[in-house]
């Protein structure tokens, strides 16, 4: 049977969804506690609050997908930018592993004549393509976020989750057969 464009971006959304959270995952366990919890100024968010609201994101947007609306009643995006009293590396993980499972246990058995099926986010009518495609957008946003700032605090002790600065050629595919980290 072959594959059509719809089964190619499920195929697709669904490598790039794990692929994010690899990549986030890699950078996080590349900072300490200290820095977990670090924003650069006040106006900012840490790696941790990133996190929480990813999450919270997820929580919502996931539950009940694709039925029910993305923006549950239950969920407050402002706390997603607190630090809250009881928020510890292992609490904001924990979060993040439920987000996750929430998304690929949503994802996962949908089928292309499902994608255009209708699913409210806040009330406004998208379709699964389009509510899928909005939610992998602001997630590489985020991760992007993620990778910065533990980029940054790790200094020197960075490992680089795609090709290093100034190792272009040794990561050169055609030639070398070798593929970056994480693709």
């Amino acid at each position: 049977m072959p594959e059509t464009a719809g089964t190619h971006y499920l195929t697709d959304a669904l490598a790039q969804f794990r692929k994010y959270k690899r990549m986030a995952d890699a950078a996080i366990a590349q900072v300490s506690d200290e820095d977990f919890f670090r924003a650069p100024d006040p106006e900012s968010n840490s790696i941790a609050l990133v996190m929480k609201h990813l999450a919270g994101n997820m929580r919502s947007r996931w539950r009940d997908f694709p039925r029910g609306d993305g923006e549950k009643a239950d969920r407050n995006r402002d706390a997603e930018f607190e630090k809250e009293a009881g928020d510890s590396r292992a609490s904001m993980t924990a979060r993040w592993e439920e987000g996750w499972d929430l998304l690929f246990r949503a994802l996962e058995p949908i089928r292309e004549d499902g994608l255009f099926e209708k699913v409210p986010i806040r009330g406004e009518p998208h379709t699964v393509l389009e509510a899928m495609q909005r939610q992998l957008t602001h997630y590489a946003y985020h991760v992007g976020q993620i990778v910065y700032l533990a980029k940054h605090y790790a200094g020197a002790r960075w490992k680089s989750l795609s090709i290093p600065k100034g190792k272009s050629r040794e990561f050169d595919v055609a030639k070398s057969g070798q593929s970056y980290p994480l693709r």
